[in-house]
């Protein structure tokens, strides 16, 4: 696949690479169409990130309307990722006559120098989802209990999606958990994704995202990942911090959704 994002010196098509390998190595399951394929997990059907369609190549425009009706008639959403901007811009108009909303995620890779550890330590999934659960309410407050369990156990698929994974966690002088963040490398590839950044809501203002992201960016560059990135929301203020963090944005994803 070529995307007019990408130059001969780009990490673009390295994160492509690794984005299209990550959600095809989490799902339980897939149904490939031309140019993308489908995401599957029974044991989470309210999670979107584990129920979409991923678009990876040039796929018929037209075509992907039906590619999320095939694939996710038995749920009550149809989500879809489109990762190249070109293929995305001619996606868009027959999606939002099928009715789609559509929205941007950017792609951002770190740029600036690897800063020194910031004194993390890696946790599994049993501390982290105390932690997680009670978080979930605050970035999605309608969300039905049901839902909250699926975002918060899904944790446990993110575990194949990658060569290596790995969760790590700040803690406060008392021991709890203040912040976490995830780290996804193929260390052959050479690339890392740093994703799922959150601060406690008790904690916040206080350094802790900081720390844990400095953590993740040493980490990753210390198992030989030079390229190593982010996703954030176009339209969301995180973007903006992780510009004074280093990162820089590389290009961007599309997210079609009709509920």
């Amino acid at each position: 696949m070529t995307s007019t994002s990408a130059t001969a010196a780009s990490p673009l098509p390295h994160v492509h690479r690794f984005l299209t390998g990550f959600h095809r190595r989490q799902a339980a399951r897939t149904v490939d169409f031309p140019g993308a394929f489908a995401v599957l997990d029974d044991a989470y059907p309210n999670s979107r990130g584990n129920n979409h369609v991923f678009v990876h190549g040039d796929v018929d425009p037209e075509a992907l309307p039906g590619y999320a009706e095939e694939a996710l008639a038995h749920l009550p959403y149809r989500f879809s990722y489109v990762l190249d901007e070109t293929v995305a811009a001619a996606c868009r108009a027959p999606m939002e006559r099928a009715g789609y909303r559509h929205a941007t995620t950017l792609l951002m890779a770190h740029t600036g120098p690897v800063p020194e550890h910031g004194g993390a330590r890696e946790v599994g999934f049993e501390e982290l989802r105390g932690p997680v659960a009670a978080s979930w309410p605050r970035f999605a407050p309608k969300a039905t209990p049901e839902h909250l369990r699926d975002l918060v156990e899904r944790r446990v698929a993110r575990l194949r999606g990658a060569d290596v994974v790995r969760f790590f966690a700040v803690h406060t002088p008392e021991g709890e958990v203040a912040a976490w963040v995830d780290l996804y490398m193929d260390p052959a590839a050479g690339v890392a994704q740093i994703e799922d950044l959150v601060t406690v809501e008790a904690h916040l203002g206080r350094g802790y995202a900081g720390k844990a992201l400095d953590t993740a960016l040493r980490e990753a560059a210390d198992a030989g990942c030079p390229i190593r990135f982010l996703t954030a929301r176009a339209d969301d203020w995180p973007r903006h911090w992780y510009a004074r963090k280093g990162f820089a944005p590389i290009g961007s994803t599309a997210r079609f959704e009709r509920v």
